[in-house]
């Protein structure tokens, strides 16, 4: 019953136990006293036009992918260079492999980024 995971349940649940109990101390033990100042919105020291709730134009979600997807490639990018550089020597793929790969896949990030840039999320007005 000498199980090596019970001192990983068991900081897990310490972690977790206090975790909660900060939030719920904080929550029980702190003053609270909304004033219609206080429930208003802040926004980079200016005071908030308009509704709070507005629908943003689906440039900022474009511009999210396209964040995404360049972060992606360069994580996948670095260890493969490191791999593709090394020869592929330590009993793994050889270097056709991966360069056919890294080909596949940046295709498919060129076909994202195409179809941000056909969406516009590239041109400011």
């Amino acid at each position: 019953m000498n199980s090596p995971y019970i001192p990983f349940l068991i900081l897990l649940g310490v972690a977790a136990f206090t975790a909660f109990g900060m939030i719920g101390a904080s929550h029980l033990l702190s003053p609270h006293r909304p004033t219609p100042i206080k429930d208003t919105p802040y926004e980079s020291g200016m005071p908030p036009l308009g509704n709070a709730h507005e629908r943003f134009a689906v440039q900022f979600r474009m511009v999210a992918m396209l964040f995404i997807i360049f972060d992606i490639e360069t994580v996948f990018l670095i260890p493969w260079g490191a791999i593709y550089w090394s020869g592929g020597s330590e009993g793994g793929p050889g270097t056709g492999f991966l360069l056919a790969e890294m080909v596949v896949f940046m295709l498919v990030l060129a076909v994202g980024y195409v179809y941000v840039w056909k969406r516009g999320a590239l041109q400011w007005d």
